[in-house]
């Protein structure tokens, strides 16, 4: 099994900018799909985006395309999500995944490896 460590939550105003990380131990990075996913106060946990193992096929929530970029540094063992032009909306506490699946997917049942989450606060 894989360990997860989100990272770099925080407050940001509305257009700004932050940079998550997820580190990963235990095992190497490269033998999982990788996905962000989000939780708002009252709501559902709900998929943002999601990186093959190499990193050459991504996909995107329609909420956050062309705003967010999930990359991959299999050397380093980390994962990230660049969010650009943030929102109010995108207030949320911020989730890693990772399935040991072949394919990228949306699917959260499929994801069997999380971290702890780091919350993310977009002020108008």
């Amino acid at each position: 099994q894989v360990q997860l460590v989100e990272s770099g939550g925080g407050l940001v105003q509305a257009g700004g900018s932050l940079r998550l990380s997820c580190a990963a131990s235990g095992r190497t990075l490269s033998r999982y799909v990788m996905g962000w996913f989000r939780q708002a106060p009252g709501k559902e946990r709900d998929f943002v985006a999601a990186i093959s193992r190499t990193g050459g096929s991504r996909n995107y929530a329609d909420s956050v395309e062309g705003r967010f970029t999930i990359s991959r540094d299999n050397a380093k063992n980390t994962v990230y999500l660049q969010m650009n032009s943030v929102k109010p909306e995108d207030t949320a506490v911020y989730y890693c995944a990772a399935t040991s699946g072949m394919v990228v997917t949306t699917i959260r049942i499929r994801y069997d490896n999380w971290g702890q989450g780091t919350q993310v606060t977009v002020s108008s």
